[in-house]
């Protein structure tokens, strides 16, 4: 049984909201300006009791259309406005109804034992009668402990897990000794930390670490998760050590769904996407934007990433692919026709998008709330693309807000805007640099859509880079950094090395970073060399002694 309780903010005529359960509406709620259980945040509401069967749902709720549009009430300015008070508002200007937040409380009458997905994977065996579960309990705790731990479990942690099982199996049930037994795993060092062991080596010697220690590196690397039974069999029966062992675990994984981890985990952390939730644009400039349109340009760009993975693509089509992934709401947005539907599927990009660099997460993320923001885009190539973030801003330097959006009665457009920003001299030798690879993007506003004009002026986004050569436009932006594509690809290189070793690249690294790009040179610097390169090198293989633990054991010698 479920319980949805919405918050609603209303202002209007009687409406009805819908709640589904896995497509199907098993519910439908009226909702009346005269309900007497308003909040501040809204009307909440309860549903009737809703019987489902065990297993994951997909519950959803929302409003029966009555009407569609904005409403500019402006015989009696309301309380409560439409426009989501996180974005701005607008005096006595209302829209649609919408659901603020769905809580859904439950199973509150249980029948039965549920059988699920996440049931059968804890599960081992199904115990019968009292004689059986000791052994049952032994083989499940041994096998989920086998695989959080990433290798065998000895005879001491299997000792501690199973005087949790006994405790919890005093207390009440079977179920409950399992319970608590995986709730020891889960506080046990081995699966909190990628625990590595050191042997006993001098201080500042390599060592190589053993095969499950790098089944785990490799497979934290690639899915973002623990190794599966076949890493974990092929590293305990040592053959991952092996070059040629390991290259077929690579081929292996990266063909594997899991791999898109790269693009959710790497990708994202690499291109900066988690700084899209961070930009809300006005409600009243940019009417168009909602949460579900940063949501989707987020996927756009995991999904684009997870192609030039799948497809084993050359990194430089992050600037030069004619293709992006969309559904029919960001198809909507960007004016792309003959998509429906909430699934993403690959488009073909018009001529004036090529690439991530006019993707909307990437010129969203790099805007403000009420206009582009040509330094943070220059300053996002500069760092993400080319590995060279600009020195930090001079102090007292006023913000470009402080300089006016106006002259002599003419409204500015930003880059006439930054243009006036520019005369502070402290501002100049820095802006020199940052600016054209920001304004060269200008032809699209904050939420990423094209546009030829910004506050009635006409867009100009012609610049001159650092070494004196013109730049029009994203696609001159898209050549000026093929130009310096070394740049790019030892960024790129360097980044992904950081996140396969969990640490970052130091200078003695630095060898191994371009030998690694010298060799995909020769593959077309298709991804998969890149991984290949990075988990063949010793920096991946090998490791040291912590200093601080070498420091230790030379005091107590």
């Amino acid at each position: 049984e479920l319980f949805g309780n919405t918050g609603i903010a209303m202002a209007g005529s009687n409406e009805l909201l819908e709640v589904s359960v896995n497509g199907e509406r098993v519910a439908v709620l009226e909702v009346t300006p005269s309900m007497s259980d308003a909040t501040e945040r809204g009307f909440e509401i309860d549903s009737p009791p809703i019987h489902v069967k065990a297993g994951p749902q997909r519950i959803a709720a929302a409003f029966v259309p009555r009407f569609v549009g904005p409403v500019d009430d402006l015989m009696m300015p309301i309380d409560h406005t439409l426009v989501d008070m996180r974005i701005g508002t607008g005096f006595g200007i209302t829209s649609a109804p919408h659901i603020q937040d769905l809580v859904i409380a439950g199973p509150l009458t249980v029948t039965g034992i549920s059988d699920t997905p996440s049931r059968r994977r804890v599960f081992a065996c199904r115990p019968t009668a009292a004689a059986e579960e000791r052994g049952c309990a032994t083989d499940t705790v041994r096998r989920l402990a086998t695989q959080a731990f990433r290798g065998p479990v000895n005879a001491a942690d299997m000792a501690d897990l199973m005087k949790f099982y006994d405790q919890g199996r005093a207390g009440g049930d079977f179920e409950s000794g399992i319970r608590l037994a995986v709730q020891g795993i889960l506080a046990n060092p081995r699966f909190l930390f990628r625990i590595e062991q050191q042997p006993d080596v001098p201080a500042g010697a390599s060592y190589r670490i053993t095969d499950l220690e790098l089944a785990s590196r490799l497979s934290f690397f690639l899915w973002g998760t623990v190794p599966d039974a076949e890493l974990v069999k092929v590293a305990s029966a040592g053959t991952l050590k092996s070059t040629a062992g390991l290259e077929r675990q690579v081929r292996r994984m990266l063909a594997d769904p899991k791999a898109e981890s790269l693009a959710t985990r790497f990708g994202a952390q690499w291109l900066r996407l988690q700084d899209v939730e961070k930009v809300r644009p006005d409600g009243i400039l940019y009417p168009q934007w909602d949460q579900s349109l940063t949501a989707a340009m987020r996927r756009e760009t995991e999904l684009f990433f997870a192609s030039l993975v799948r497809e084993d693509r050359s990194v430089l089509d992050l600037l030069n692919a004619d293709y992006t992934f969309v559904n029919e709401r960001l198809a909507r947005h960007y004016g792309y026709p003959n998509v429906t539907g909430p699934e993403f599927r690959r488009v073909t990009l018009p001529e004036t998008r090529r690439g991530v660099l006019t993707h909307g997460s990437v010129l969203m993320m790099t805007s403000v709330a009420d206009r582009t923001s040509p330094v943070q885009r220059g300053k996002w190539v500069m760092q993400v693309m080319l590995g060279s973030p600009p020195p930090p801003p001079p102090p007292n330097v006023p913000a470009l807000e402080e300089t006016g959006g106006s002259k002599d009665g003419k409204v500015l457009s930003v880059r006439e805007r930054m243009e006036e920003h520019r005369k502070n001299p402290a501002c100049t030798s820095c802006h020199r640099v940052i600016d054209p690879l920001g304004l060269a993007l200008e032809h699209f506003d904050v939420t990423g859509q094209y546009r030829i004009k910004d506050n009635g002026v006409p867009v100009d986004a012609t610049g001159t880079l650092y070494d004196g050569s013109q730049m029009a436009g994203a696609d001159g932006l898209r050549q000026a950094l093929l130009k310096y594509k070394d740049a790019m690809l030892a960024s790129f290189t360097e980044s992904l090395m950081t996140y396969a070793l969990g640490r970052h690249v130091e200078s003695y690294d630095m060898p191994t970073v371009r030998a690694i790009q010298r060799d995909a040179a020769r593959q077309d610097f298709k991804i998969s060399a890149f991984v290949h390169g990075i988990v063949k090198s010793q920096p991946f293989r090998m490791s040291r002694p912590n200093p601080a633990e070498s420091t230790a054991a030379d005091a107590r010698q």
